[in-house]
């Protein structure tokens, strides 16, 4: 199933994550991924992951947050550094640095969510 980021619900999801609306992202993600197959479900749910990471930590749960960084990481180091039209390693990289951050409890405005493009 190729994933289509241009229109429908990826889209939708895309655009609600770029303005910050992270559970909206989710939720839009989410309508996908139930009907995906893998290697598509499991990247998806990554990605529906991270989303839920920063609702969380927009809401001052640093905890989990961070939890939910550390398993959308062990996902997405499943996948090649493209994948899906998105560029994973820099996903990956945009995560470690927000997991290095909140673990050492320190304050991560400076940092930038991880850009799916």
């Amino acid at each position: 199933m190729p994933l289509d980021w241009e229109q429908g619900a990826l889209a939708e999801g895309l655009r609600c994550y770029r303005n910050r609306k992270f559970f909206d992202a989710h939720e839009h993600w989410e309508g996908v991924w139930l009907r995906a197959t893998e290697p598509e479900k499991t990247f998806l749910q990554a990605l529906i992951q991270i989303a839920a990471a920063f609702h969380h930590f927009e809401r001052k749960n640093c905890v989990g947050a961070a939890s939910l960084l550390r398993a959308s990481l062990r996902k997405l180091e499943l996948y090649p550094a493209a994948f899906g039209g998105l560029d994973v390693d820099a996903i990956r990289q945009c995560v470690r640095a927000w997991l290095s951050a909140l673990d050492a409890g320190q304050p991560v405005p400076e940092l930038s969510f991880p850009k799916i493009r």
